[in-house]
């Protein structure tokens, strides 16, 4: 999912011809949420309440309000491949974050992944050419503000996905987020979107049904059932795959130092993640009678 996530950089860029950060965000979250809205009768578990109503609707003005606006709008200032680098500093973000509010704890093994993960993305970015340029200050910043909104997502989401349906969270989230967005600029979104190309249009429907409804339900899937410092990890895949489609779908240029940084994220990754990979033995011991006679396990 993350390399779906990847292409979304690439996408933005893209679409800045057609659309800006606050149409993109408009009419992706908004499509999004009119699709679980008309299956709303049958989406499992249930819809959040009280609190969890007022969180769920935090979480979507922070996720798919200012997160997407500011993504968007650092990406089109600047290069999609650099907004890919900078996103090494997502999994910080979200695992400090969880180790604030979650109380996780980040074991030795998650930081030597966190740290050879950063050294794979300067490697990509080649920080040490005499001609290597940081991207805009301005881009950097909006970029880097979007992850603490994102990690709202994962943070103020997890304990609600105890008392509440999965899908039912996301999409009331998603219907605040567009409330919110139709507010803003919903008026000259409209009219943008009687120009659009069918291209764009095609960029649309991939940024809202692979990357917001599909892509948000797993991630909400996968952090209920393991830590949200284990799962940023996960992130360190998107400058990979970033970069390579900013490459093949724009243009954009490539050098070595993409492959050793790609290498290195990988193993950040490997060692990151291998703690918590236990694979089932091939034979499990048989219980006999006697032992569920005893009451053994």
């Amino acid at each position: 999912m993350n390399c779906c996530w990847a292409a979304s950089y690439s996408v933005f860029k893209a679409l800045a011809p057609s659309l800006d950060a606050g149409g993109v965000a408009t009419l992706r979250f908004g499509f999004a949420g009119l699709l679980l809205l008309c299956c709303w009768p049958w989406l499992p578990g249930q819809a959040p309440r009280s609190r969890d109503l007022v969180r769920a609707v935090f979480i979507g003005v922070a996720a798919f309000v200012f997160a997407p606006r500011l993504q968007v709008a650092g990406v089109q200032l600047g290069r999609a491949g650099d907004a890919s680098v900078l996103l090494a500093l997502e999994p910080l973000v979200v695992s400090v974050g969880a180790a604030i509010f979650l109380h996780e704890h980040i074991g030795p093994r998650r930081w030597l992944g966190f740290a050879l993960g950063m050294t794979g993305v300067l490697l990509i970015a080649e920080v040490w050419r005499p001609g290597f340029r940081w991207p805009a200050l301005v881009a950097d910043v909006l970029v880097v503000l979007s992850f603490f909104c994102d990690g709202v997502y994962s943070i103020v989401g997890k304990p609600l996905l105890a008392r509440a349906g999965l899908l039912k969270i996301l999409g009331t989230a998603l219907l605040a987020a567009t409330a919110v967005n139709l507010c803003v600029d919903g008026l000259r979104t409209v009219r943008l979107t009687a120009l659009l190309p069918g291209s764009a249009w095609l960029l649309l429907a991939y940024l809202t049904l692979i990357c917001t409804l599909a892509g948000y339900w797993l991630w909400f899937a996968v952090i209920r059932e393991a830590e949200v410092s284990i799962v940023a990890l996960t992130v360190f895949v998107q400058p990979i795959a970033g970069v390579a489609m900013a490459v093949f779908f724009l243009g954009e240029s490539v050098h070595w130092g993409q492959l050793w940084g790609d290498v290195v994220i990988l193993a950040g990754l490997l060692i990151g993640l291998s703690r918590h990979v236990k694979p089932e033995p091939l034979f499990k011991k048989p219980i006999s009678s006697v032992q569920v006679e005893n009451g053994g396990d």
